[in-house]
């Protein structure tokens, strides 16, 4: 009895349990993830279990090194590291440092009150150096949720991470210093997170703009009331007409982003991998090739990854010569031009990402873009034209906003000389901001503009007047306008009222916005 008793209590002693909390992204979200630690008596064996795929299964030759190569010893006995939750798959390497942590707790060196209430998250090189992470601004964010007060995070991803308000952030460099800092050993720099400031932008904006492109003053016009009312555009020509031109320069007469969207952008763009260490401040425009895939586009595959609608998010996605992108692509567009996000499934877990980006696309008349062109001779059969034209299906162009033609520049127009500055950029910049700001007043908070409003809102706070409504009950007849179609006029027309300063729809306006549902 005795013996047993004795073999019990030092079974006891040598079993030793750890705990440190940490997160990990989830589609535009985050969950919290337990790393437990267990050492015991046996043969020297380090395990990773818990849903843990390959990468962090490499964790264990990352954290033996780094722990060694930092000073620290190693245990020489069987250490198992849980995961918890068990059904969550783990994926990456966020969690590198939490299983040092613990193997450390585990050993000894340092002890629960030194991470207790703590959060932590990072990367682990061989030499204890602790790198950047993707989507820093979902797992702080979770972390604040949970009411941690406090998270250690890389270093590099420190200005990301700050981004969100009532936590406390640190940055730390290396596992040695971390773990002095622990010990009370070395202050981190901190600063309190929720501050983000408008350093760093602009003052100039960068060609092309309106300055730069001759000509096309009805295309002008077109991309102001895109512009200002967050309108998705279509731009047909022949070739050399200057649609592409038109579409980059509508990149810099975008309004600035506010904090709010920073910090979306920012966190969509980390959750990419394609910024881990800065601040997004300008919207973006995003331009892929009409060769890419569905899921570039979409978004998806193993890790349901954000695509190009969710990178242009706050800004716009630019599809140059759409008729040539795949029409699986197309149609797949149809849904976040609608909701404003994309929910990707997979078998075992469901993401939601933000797609609120302003649609710019171009096409050529027919495939060789010579059709209806004097100087030009068109070769295409009318086949050959109406199967072009049929890859933009009518659903598809039933959500897009405003349609407009733009025909080759006159030569004369082309040896002008381009004026110094941008005054006439300047001009039409201010002209979308005044009439964003008249949105901003109208809907009450910022990020809403005409074109996002429902059916019902548009009924609700879109005024028209008595000569604009006849107009309208006409041209819809006339013109067989489907619900979708005769919503989005309306949308448009407020937007033109806006930028002409007028609370009321007026028969102008509604008769300037008819002008752009041609097809």
């Amino acid at each position: 009895m005795w013996g047993l008793k004795v073999n019990v209590i030092r079974a006891t002693k040598v079993a030793m349990t750890s705990k440190i909390h940490s997160m990990v992204p989830y589609g535009f979200e985050g969950k919290l993830v337990e790393v437990e630690g267990d050492m015991n008596r046996g043969l020297p064996a380090f395990n990773i279990v818990g849903m843990a795929n390959k990468t962090i299964n490499e964790a264990k030759e990352r954290v033996r090194s780094a722990i060694t190569n930092s000073g620290f010893s190693f245990p020489d006995k069987k250490v198992t590291i849980n995961l918890a939750p068990a059904e969550l798959l783990k994926d990456g390497t966020y969690l590198d440092l939490p299983i040092a942590l613990s193997v450390l707790l585990l050993s000894e060196q340092l002890v629960k009150s030194d991470v207790s209430n703590k959060a932590f998250v990072g990367e682990l090189s061989l030499n204890g150096e602790i790198k950047p992470v993707r989507g820093i601004i979902n797992i702080v964010e979770t972390a604040k949720h949970a009411n941690y007060k406090e998270i250690y995070v890389p270093i590099k991803n420190l200005p990301q991470a700050l981004l969100v308000s009532e936590i406390t952030v640190y940055g730390v460099k290396t596992l040695q210093e971390l773990y002095m800092a622990l010990k009370n050993q070395v202050d981190l720099d901190t600063s309190p997170g929720g501050m983000v400031t408008a350093s760093g932008k602009k003052q100039e904006p960068e060609s092309p703009i309106l300055d730069h492109i001759r000509g096309q003053k009805q295309a002008k016009r077109a991309m102001e009331i895109a512009i200002a009312g967050h309108h998705n555009i279509l731009i047909s020509g022949p070739p050399g007409a200057g649609k592409t031109l038109l579409a980059k320069a509508a990149a810099n007469l975008l309004p600035d982003l506010t904090p709010e969207e920073m910090i979306e952008i920012t966190k969509v763009y980390s959750i990419a991998g394609l910024s881990t260490d800065e601040v997004v401040k300008n919207r973006p425009f995003r331009n892929p090739h009409h060769t890419a895939s569905s899921i570039s586009i979409i978004g998806g595959g193993a890790a349901a990854t954000p695509g190009e609608i969710s990178l242009a998010h706050k800004g716009i996605l630019f599809l140059d010569e759409i008729p040539e992108f795949p029409r699986s692509v197309l149609e797949a567009l149809r849904q976040p031009l609608e909701d404003k996000e994309i929910a990707i499934s997979r078998a075992n877990h469901k993401s939601i990402y933000p797609a609120d980006f302003m649609l710019v696309a171009t096409m050529n008349p027919c495939p060789c873009g010579y059709l209806g062109d004097p100087t030009h001779e068109c070769k295409c059969t009318e086949t050959q034209i109406q199967n072009y034209r049929k890859k933009l299906s009518g659903p598809l162009f039933d959500r897009i906003d405003m349609n407009i033609e733009v025909e080759k520049v006159d030569n004369e127009d082309l040896r002008k000389a381009l004026p110094k500055g941008s005054h006439e950029h300047t001009v039409v910049k201010n002209t979308i901001t005044e009439a964003i700001i008249r949105q901003r007043r109208r809907f009450g908070r910022d990020g809403i503009y005409n074109s996002s409003l429902s059916s019902f809102e548009v009924s609700q706070k879109l005024k028209l007047d008595p000569a604009a409504e006849k107009l309208l009950a006409k041209a819809s007849e006339k013109l067989n306008l489907s619900a979708r179609s005769y919503f989005k006029t309306i949308k448009v027309a407020q937007t033109i009222a806006d930028l002409d300063k007028s609370d009321l729809i007026l028969a102008k306006h509604l008769a300037e916005a008819l002008t752009f549902r041609r097809r």
